[in-house]
Protein backbone atom coordinates (compact mmCIF):
# COMPACT_ATOMS: atom_id res chain seq x y z
CA UNK A 1 0.00 0.00 0.00
CA UNK A 2 1.36 3.06 -1.13
CA UNK A 3 1.39 6.07 1.27
CA UNK A 4 0.38 9.26 0.39
CA UNK A 5 0.56 12.96 1.38
CA UNK A 6 -1.32 15.28 -0.18
CA UNK A 7 -0.69 18.99 0.31
CA UNK A 8 -3.37 20.97 1.00
CA UNK A 9 -7.29 20.68 0.87
CA UNK A 10 -9.07 22.54 -1.72
CA UNK A 11 -11.28 20.84 -5.11
CA UNK A 12 -7.62 19.85 -6.60
CA UNK A 13 -6.77 17.99 -3.22
CA UNK A 14 -10.19 16.57 -2.63
CA UNK A 15 -9.56 14.66 -5.53
CA UNK A 16 -6.55 13.48 -5.82
CA UNK A 17 -6.95 12.43 -2.34
CA UNK A 18 -10.58 10.42 -3.08
CA UNK A 19 -8.52 9.21 -6.66
CA UNK A 20 -5.37 7.77 -4.78
CA UNK A 21 -7.54 6.13 -1.59
CA UNK A 22 -9.96 4.56 -3.97
CA UNK A 23 -6.95 3.00 -5.52
CA UNK A 24 -5.89 1.28 -2.11
CA UNK A 25 -3.50 4.03 -1.30
CA UNK A 26 -3.05 5.34 2.88
CA UNK A 27 -4.12 8.85 2.34
CA UNK A 28 -3.32 11.69 4.30
CA UNK A 29 -4.31 15.47 3.93
CA UNK A 30 -2.11 18.00 5.43
CA UNK A 31 -4.66 21.21 5.34
CA UNK A 32 -3.01 24.29 7.12
CA UNK A 33 -6.18 25.52 7.31
CA UNK A 34 -9.05 25.06 10.40
CA UNK A 35 -11.35 23.56 7.62
CA UNK A 36 -11.55 22.43 4.01
CA UNK A 37 -12.12 23.52 1.13
CA UNK A 38 -12.48 27.73 2.26
CA UNK A 39 -11.73 28.54 -1.09
CA UNK A 40 -14.27 25.79 -2.76
CA UNK A 41 -17.06 27.77 -0.73
CA UNK A 42 -16.87 31.39 -1.34
CA UNK A 43 -17.31 30.38 -5.64
CA UNK A 44 -19.85 31.10 -7.41
CA UNK A 45 -21.04 33.98 -4.97
CA UNK A 46 -21.33 30.96 -1.87
CA UNK A 47 -22.83 28.73 -4.20
CA UNK A 48 -19.97 27.05 -5.97
CA UNK A 49 -20.18 26.99 -9.55
CA UNK A 50 -18.58 23.03 -9.34
CA UNK A 51 -17.93 22.95 -13.34
CA UNK A 52 -19.68 23.56 -16.70
CA UNK A 53 -21.69 21.47 -18.59
CA UNK A 54 -19.89 22.41 -21.90
CA UNK A 55 -18.02 19.65 -24.21
CA UNK A 56 -14.11 18.86 -23.30
CA UNK A 57 -13.11 20.88 -26.31
CA UNK A 58 -14.96 24.04 -25.10
CA UNK A 59 -13.47 22.92 -21.87
CA UNK A 60 -9.79 23.56 -23.62
CA UNK A 61 -11.09 26.80 -25.43
CA UNK A 62 -12.00 29.04 -21.97
CA UNK A 63 -8.68 27.75 -20.14
CA UNK A 64 -6.58 30.59 -22.26
CA UNK A 65 -3.39 30.07 -19.66
CA UNK A 66 -2.08 26.27 -21.09
CA UNK A 67 -5.57 24.92 -21.43
CA UNK A 68 -3.85 22.64 -24.03
CA UNK A 69 -1.83 21.17 -21.27
CA UNK A 70 -5.20 19.72 -19.72
CA UNK A 71 -6.25 17.63 -22.74
CA UNK A 72 -5.22 14.09 -21.01
CA UNK A 73 -6.48 15.17 -17.49
CA UNK A 74 -10.10 16.35 -18.80
CA UNK A 75 -10.42 13.03 -21.35
CA UNK A 76 -9.47 10.99 -17.89
CA UNK A 77 -11.99 12.73 -16.04
CA UNK A 78 -14.65 14.72 -17.80
CA UNK A 79 -17.30 17.01 -15.99
CA UNK A 80 -19.89 14.61 -16.40
CA UNK A 81 -17.32 12.22 -13.78
CA UNK A 82 -17.63 14.94 -11.70
CA UNK A 83 -20.98 15.33 -11.94
CA UNK A 84 -21.76 12.04 -11.47
CA UNK A 85 -19.35 11.46 -8.21
CA UNK A 86 -21.17 14.35 -6.50
CA UNK A 87 -24.88 12.69 -7.33
CA UNK A 88 -24.05 9.42 -6.67
CA UNK A 89 -23.27 10.75 -3.34
CA UNK A 90 -26.33 12.47 -2.46
CA UNK A 91 -25.51 16.11 -3.89
CA UNK A 92 -27.90 16.81 -6.90
CA UNK A 93 -27.11 19.35 -9.46
CA UNK A 94 -28.12 21.83 -12.00
CA UNK A 95 -27.33 23.98 -15.50
CA UNK A 96 -27.43 27.48 -15.56
CA UNK A 97 -27.34 30.12 -17.97
CA UNK A 98 -23.58 29.46 -19.94
CA UNK A 99 -24.16 25.93 -19.01
CA UNK A 100 -22.59 26.83 -15.50
CA UNK A 101 -23.13 24.13 -13.02
CA UNK A 102 -23.94 24.54 -9.12
CA UNK A 103 -25.96 22.52 -6.06
CA UNK A 104 -29.70 22.10 -6.37
CA UNK A 105 -29.03 23.38 -2.73
CA UNK A 106 -27.44 26.68 -4.02
CA UNK A 107 -25.06 26.20 -1.18
CA UNK A 108 -21.45 25.68 -1.34
CA UNK A 109 -20.54 23.96 2.06
CA UNK A 110 -22.54 20.96 0.74
CA UNK A 111 -20.21 20.20 -2.43
CA UNK A 112 -17.11 20.47 0.44
CA UNK A 113 -19.41 17.94 2.79
CA UNK A 114 -19.84 15.65 0.56
CA UNK A 115 -16.73 15.49 -0.67
CA UNK A 116 -15.20 15.05 2.50
CA UNK A 117 -17.82 12.22 2.98
CA UNK A 118 -16.41 10.56 -0.22
CA UNK A 119 -12.86 11.01 1.23
CA UNK A 120 -14.24 9.30 4.25
CA UNK A 121 -15.80 6.37 2.56
CA UNK A 122 -12.38 5.32 0.91
CA UNK A 123 -10.54 5.69 4.51
CA UNK A 124 -8.42 8.70 3.71
CA UNK A 125 -8.13 11.51 6.37
CA UNK A 126 -7.50 15.06 6.88
CA UNK A 127 -5.38 16.40 9.73
CA UNK A 128 -5.96 20.14 9.65
CA UNK A 129 -3.28 23.45 10.85
CA UNK A 130 -1.15 21.57 9.24
CA UNK A 131 1.41 23.79 7.11
CA UNK A 132 3.97 22.45 4.84
CA UNK A 133 6.85 24.41 4.83
CA UNK A 134 9.20 21.61 3.05
CA UNK A 135 10.17 18.40 1.21
CA UNK A 136 12.64 15.89 1.91
CA UNK A 137 14.28 14.48 -1.02
CA UNK A 138 17.03 11.99 -1.04
CA UNK A 139 18.58 9.98 -4.35
CA UNK A 140 16.03 12.16 -6.44
CA UNK A 141 12.75 10.93 -4.65
CA UNK A 142 10.65 12.99 -2.07
CA UNK A 143 10.78 10.78 0.72
CA UNK A 144 9.29 13.01 3.39
CA UNK A 145 7.13 16.34 3.56
CA UNK A 146 7.92 18.97 6.97
CA UNK A 147 5.77 21.13 8.55
CA UNK A 148 6.44 24.64 10.30
CA UNK A 149 6.10 23.07 13.91
CA UNK A 150 8.94 20.22 12.82
CA UNK A 151 6.22 17.34 12.14
CA UNK A 152 7.62 15.17 9.73
CA UNK A 153 5.26 12.51 7.36
CA UNK A 154 6.98 9.76 5.48
CA UNK A 155 5.98 9.72 2.18
CA UNK A 156 5.96 7.20 -1.05
CA UNK A 157 4.59 9.94 -3.35
CA UNK A 158 3.56 13.72 -2.58
CA UNK A 159 0.88 15.58 -4.11
CA UNK A 160 1.40 19.67 -4.17
CA UNK A 161 -2.64 21.12 -4.34
CA UNK A 162 -1.90 24.29 -2.91
CA UNK A 163 -3.51 26.92 -5.13
CA UNK A 164 -2.25 29.72 -6.10
CA UNK A 165 -1.42 33.23 -4.56
CA UNK A 166 -5.27 34.75 -4.41
CA UNK A 167 -7.33 34.87 -1.68
CA UNK A 168 -4.60 33.93 1.07
CA UNK A 169 -7.55 33.97 3.51
CA UNK A 170 -8.56 30.43 2.52
CA UNK A 171 -5.45 29.47 2.74
CA UNK A 172 -3.85 30.01 -0.95
CA UNK A 173 -0.25 32.15 0.25
CA UNK A 174 1.96 30.70 -2.51
CA UNK A 175 3.39 27.95 -0.23
CA UNK A 176 3.45 25.41 -3.15
CA UNK A 177 5.34 27.52 -5.32
CA UNK A 178 8.50 27.37 -2.52
CA UNK A 179 7.98 23.46 -2.32
CA UNK A 180 7.69 23.37 -6.17
CA UNK A 181 11.01 26.19 -6.35
CA UNK A 182 12.79 23.51 -3.38
CA UNK A 183 12.81 20.82 -5.63
CA UNK A 184 14.68 22.84 -8.29
CA UNK A 185 11.13 23.70 -10.58
CA UNK A 186 11.13 26.92 -12.00
CA UNK A 187 7.95 29.23 -11.26
CA UNK A 188 5.74 31.57 -14.12
CA UNK A 189 5.87 35.08 -11.51
CA UNK A 190 2.32 34.82 -10.64
CA UNK A 191 -0.44 37.53 -11.62
CA UNK A 192 -3.74 37.92 -10.91
CA UNK A 193 -5.84 36.13 -13.59
CA UNK A 194 -9.97 37.16 -12.73
CA UNK A 195 -9.27 40.17 -10.99
CA UNK A 196 -11.99 43.55 -10.67
CA UNK A 197 -10.13 47.30 -12.29
CA UNK A 198 -9.46 50.23 -11.14
CA UNK A 199 -9.90 53.45 -12.96
CA UNK A 200 -9.16 56.56 -12.63
CA UNK A 201 -9.54 58.58 -9.16
CA UNK A 202 -13.30 59.17 -8.07
CA UNK A 203 -14.57 57.85 -12.32
CA UNK A 204 -16.81 55.38 -11.11
CA UNK A 205 -17.37 56.33 -7.25
CA UNK A 206 -20.67 57.99 -8.27
CA UNK A 207 -22.26 54.50 -10.14
CA UNK A 208 -20.90 52.53 -6.99
CA UNK A 209 -23.17 49.50 -7.08
CA UNK A 210 -24.94 50.01 -10.65
CA UNK A 211 -25.24 46.48 -12.83
CA UNK A 212 -24.97 46.59 -16.45
CA UNK A 213 -26.89 43.66 -18.02
CA UNK A 214 -25.81 42.97 -21.74
CA UNK A 215 -23.08 45.33 -22.84
CA UNK A 216 -20.43 44.97 -24.65
CA UNK A 217 -16.77 45.99 -23.45
CA UNK A 218 -13.91 46.18 -25.41
CA UNK A 219 -10.04 46.59 -24.04
CA UNK A 220 -8.38 49.56 -25.90
CA UNK A 221 -4.73 50.19 -26.30
CA UNK A 222 -5.33 53.64 -28.13
CA UNK A 223 -6.97 52.45 -31.34
CA UNK A 224 -5.93 48.38 -30.79
CA UNK A 225 -8.39 46.07 -29.36
CA UNK A 226 -7.33 44.09 -27.43
CA UNK A 227 -10.17 42.27 -26.62
CA UNK A 228 -13.81 41.98 -26.43
CA UNK A 229 -16.65 40.44 -24.19
CA UNK A 230 -20.78 40.60 -24.03
CA UNK A 231 -22.53 40.15 -20.66
CA UNK A 232 -22.78 41.83 -17.11
CA UNK A 233 -20.18 44.04 -15.69
CA UNK A 234 -20.37 45.76 -11.70
CA UNK A 235 -19.60 49.36 -10.89
CA UNK A 236 -17.56 49.45 -7.46
CA UNK A 237 -16.66 52.18 -5.47
CA UNK A 238 -12.30 51.63 -6.77
CA UNK A 239 -13.55 50.68 -10.94
CA UNK A 240 -15.37 48.02 -12.00
CA UNK A 241 -15.74 44.04 -12.01
CA UNK A 242 -18.63 41.84 -12.95
CA UNK A 243 -17.86 38.26 -15.39
CA UNK A 244 -16.96 40.56 -18.48
CA UNK A 245 -14.52 42.62 -16.57
CA UNK A 246 -12.74 39.27 -14.68
CA UNK A 247 -12.77 37.85 -18.40
CA UNK A 248 -10.52 40.95 -19.75
CA UNK A 249 -8.56 41.19 -16.53
CA UNK A 250 -6.27 38.40 -17.74
CA UNK A 251 -5.21 40.28 -20.86
CA UNK A 252 -4.97 43.67 -18.94
CA UNK A 253 -2.62 41.59 -16.49
CA UNK A 254 -0.36 40.41 -18.97
CA UNK A 255 -0.42 43.53 -21.09
CA UNK A 256 0.79 45.74 -18.05
CA UNK A 257 3.78 42.29 -17.29
CA UNK A 258 5.13 43.34 -20.63
CA UNK A 259 4.21 47.20 -20.72
CA UNK A 260 3.78 48.69 -17.47
CA UNK A 261 3.62 52.06 -18.51
CA UNK A 262 0.93 51.73 -21.44
CA UNK A 263 -2.13 52.81 -21.17
CA UNK A 264 -5.52 51.24 -21.41
CA UNK A 265 -9.15 52.26 -21.76
CA UNK A 266 -12.58 50.70 -21.44
CA UNK A 267 -14.96 51.32 -24.27
CA UNK A 268 -18.30 50.56 -22.92
CA UNK A 269 -21.59 49.95 -25.56
CA UNK A 270 -24.42 50.87 -23.93
CA UNK A 271 -26.64 50.05 -26.54
CA UNK A 272 -24.76 46.94 -28.44
CA UNK A 273 -28.19 45.70 -30.07
CA UNK A 274 -28.42 49.21 -31.35
CA UNK A 275 -26.48 50.64 -34.46
CA UNK A 276 -25.55 54.11 -34.46
CA UNK A 277 -28.10 55.15 -37.11
CA UNK A 278 -30.72 52.96 -34.79
CA UNK A 279 -29.95 54.64 -31.65
CA UNK A 280 -29.92 57.88 -33.03
CA UNK A 281 -33.37 57.18 -34.51
CA UNK A 282 -33.99 56.01 -30.80
CA UNK A 283 -33.09 59.08 -29.66
CA UNK A 284 -35.06 61.58 -31.73
CA UNK A 285 -38.07 59.40 -30.44
CA UNK A 286 -37.48 60.01 -26.59
CA UNK A 287 -36.67 63.64 -27.72
CA UNK A 288 -39.62 64.15 -29.34
CA UNK A 289 -41.56 62.88 -26.21
CA UNK A 290 -39.70 64.94 -23.27
CA UNK A 291 -39.01 67.78 -25.75
CA UNK A 292 -40.08 70.53 -22.90
CA UNK A 293 -37.98 68.43 -20.41
CA UNK A 294 -34.28 68.80 -19.45
CA UNK A 295 -31.76 66.59 -21.25
CA UNK A 296 -31.26 64.30 -17.83
CA UNK A 297 -35.00 63.92 -17.58
CA UNK A 298 -35.18 63.11 -21.57
CA UNK A 299 -32.84 60.15 -21.27
CA UNK A 300 -35.18 58.33 -18.23
CA UNK A 301 -36.17 55.52 -20.64
CA UNK A 302 -32.91 55.02 -22.34
CA UNK A 303 -30.42 54.50 -18.89
CA UNK A 304 -30.33 53.92 -15.28
CA UNK A 305 -31.08 57.05 -13.18
CA UNK A 306 -27.08 57.16 -11.89
CA UNK A 307 -25.32 56.52 -14.97
CA UNK A 308 -27.33 60.03 -16.80
CA UNK A 309 -25.15 62.37 -15.28
CA UNK A 310 -21.93 60.05 -16.18
CA UNK A 311 -22.70 60.23 -19.86
CA UNK A 312 -24.35 63.64 -20.11
CA UNK A 313 -20.64 64.00 -18.86
CA UNK A 314 -18.48 62.20 -21.15
CA UNK A 315 -20.94 63.67 -23.56
CA UNK A 316 -19.68 67.33 -22.85
CA UNK A 317 -23.24 68.46 -22.81
CA UNK A 318 -25.40 70.16 -19.95
CA UNK A 319 -27.82 67.72 -17.72
CA UNK A 320 -30.27 71.21 -17.58
CA UNK A 321 -29.93 71.96 -21.26
CA UNK A 322 -33.44 71.61 -22.85
CA UNK A 323 -34.29 68.84 -24.84
CA UNK A 324 -35.43 70.63 -27.86
CA UNK A 325 -32.37 73.11 -28.14
CA UNK A 326 -30.11 70.26 -28.78
CA UNK A 327 -28.54 70.33 -32.27
CA UNK A 328 -28.18 67.18 -34.30
CA UNK A 329 -24.36 67.75 -33.65
CA UNK A 330 -24.79 67.77 -29.95
CA UNK A 331 -27.66 64.45 -30.67
CA UNK A 332 -24.90 62.72 -32.57
CA UNK A 333 -22.26 63.22 -30.24
CA UNK A 334 -24.43 61.65 -27.01
CA UNK A 335 -25.07 58.76 -29.69
CA UNK A 336 -21.17 58.35 -30.21
CA UNK A 337 -20.76 58.08 -26.10
CA UNK A 338 -23.36 55.96 -25.52
CA UNK A 339 -21.75 53.41 -28.04
CA UNK A 340 -18.39 54.11 -26.56
CA UNK A 341 -18.55 55.06 -23.03
CA UNK A 342 -14.96 55.20 -22.10
CA UNK A 343 -12.80 54.40 -18.88
CA UNK A 344 -9.35 54.60 -18.26
CA UNK A 345 -7.68 52.27 -16.29
CA UNK A 346 -5.29 52.33 -13.69
CA UNK A 347 -4.42 48.98 -12.35
CA UNK A 348 -5.86 45.65 -11.27
CA UNK A 349 -6.86 44.83 -8.05
CA UNK A 350 -4.27 43.27 -5.74
CA UNK A 351 -3.20 39.89 -6.62
CA UNK A 352 -4.42 38.58 -3.14
CA UNK A 353 -8.41 39.52 -4.30
CA UNK A 354 -8.31 37.72 -7.90
CA UNK A 355 -10.30 35.00 -8.05
CA UNK A 356 -7.71 33.21 -9.93
CA UNK A 357 -4.01 33.10 -10.25
CA UNK A 358 -2.07 33.22 -13.63
CA UNK A 359 1.30 31.76 -13.17
CA UNK A 360 3.00 28.92 -10.90
CA UNK A 361 5.04 25.80 -11.48
CA UNK A 362 6.21 25.78 -15.06
CA UNK A 363 4.11 22.82 -16.92
CA UNK A 364 6.64 22.27 -19.38
CA UNK A 365 8.71 20.17 -16.08
CA UNK A 366 5.21 18.11 -15.42
CA UNK A 367 4.00 15.08 -17.18
CA UNK A 368 0.65 15.98 -18.63
CA UNK A 369 -0.76 12.37 -18.51
CA UNK A 370 0.01 11.82 -14.85
CA UNK A 371 1.03 15.42 -13.64
CA UNK A 372 4.03 13.70 -11.91
CA UNK A 373 7.09 16.07 -11.62
CA UNK A 374 9.75 15.46 -14.73
CA UNK A 375 12.45 16.55 -12.22
CA UNK A 376 11.36 14.15 -8.96
CA UNK A 377 9.26 11.34 -10.08
CA UNK A 378 7.18 10.63 -7.27
CA UNK A 379 6.05 13.85 -6.94
CA UNK A 380 2.89 15.07 -8.31
CA UNK A 381 0.75 18.66 -9.23
CA UNK A 382 -2.86 19.38 -9.62
CA UNK A 383 -5.15 22.92 -10.09
CA UNK A 384 -4.04 26.30 -9.69
CA UNK A 385 -0.66 25.69 -8.10
CA UNK A 386 0.64 24.93 -11.65
CA UNK A 387 0.72 27.81 -14.40
CA UNK A 388 -3.01 27.09 -16.05
CA UNK A 389 -5.65 29.36 -15.37
CA UNK A 390 -9.18 29.98 -17.38
CA UNK A 391 -12.34 32.36 -17.52
CA UNK A 392 -15.04 32.47 -14.70
CA UNK A 393 -17.71 29.75 -15.49
CA UNK A 394 -16.84 26.88 -13.66
CA UNK A 395 -13.29 26.25 -15.98
CA UNK A 396 -10.84 26.64 -13.60
CA UNK A 397 -12.74 24.34 -10.84
CA UNK A 398 -13.21 21.03 -13.32
CA UNK A 399 -9.27 22.21 -14.21
CA UNK A 400 -8.89 21.06 -10.33
CA UNK A 401 -10.89 18.33 -10.09
CA UNK A 402 -9.42 16.96 -12.90
CA UNK A 403 -5.64 17.72 -12.46
CA UNK A 404 -6.51 15.95 -9.16
CA UNK A 405 -7.71 13.27 -10.11
CA UNK A 406 -5.42 12.28 -12.50
CA UNK A 407 -2.33 13.42 -10.16
CA UNK A 408 -3.68 11.08 -7.32
CA UNK A 409 -4.50 8.03 -9.06
CA UNK A 410 -0.99 8.18 -10.26
CA UNK A 411 0.72 8.80 -6.75
CA UNK A 412 -1.40 5.80 -5.83
CA UNK A 413 0.35 3.87 -7.61
CA UNK A 414 4.40 4.78 -7.92
CA UNK A 415 6.98 2.91 -8.08
CA UNK A 416 10.19 3.45 -7.47
CA UNK A 417 11.33 1.03 -9.35
CA UNK A 418 9.57 2.31 -12.22
CA UNK A 419 11.09 5.71 -12.06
Amino acid sequence: MNKVIVVGCGAAGFLAAISAARQGASVTVLERMGQAGRKLMITGKGRCNITNACSMDEMIAHIPGNGKFLFGAFHQFTNEDMIRLLEDNGLPTKVERGGRVFPVSDHAPDVVHTLEKILADAKGRILFHKRVTGLVIQNGLVKAVETETGERYEADAVVVTTGGASYPRTGSTGDGYRLAAGAGHSIVTPSPALVPLECGSGETKPLQGLSLRNVSVSLLHGDQVLGQEFGEMLFTHFGVSGPVILTLSRKVALFWKKEPDGVLDLSIDLKPALSRQQLDARLQRDFTKYSRKQLKAGMHDLLPQSLIPAVIDAACLQPDQEVNQLTRKERLRLVDTLKGFTLPLTGTRPLEEAIVTSGGVRTREISPSTFASKLVPNLFFAGEVMDVDGFTGGYNLQAAFSTGYVAGKNAAVFRKEES
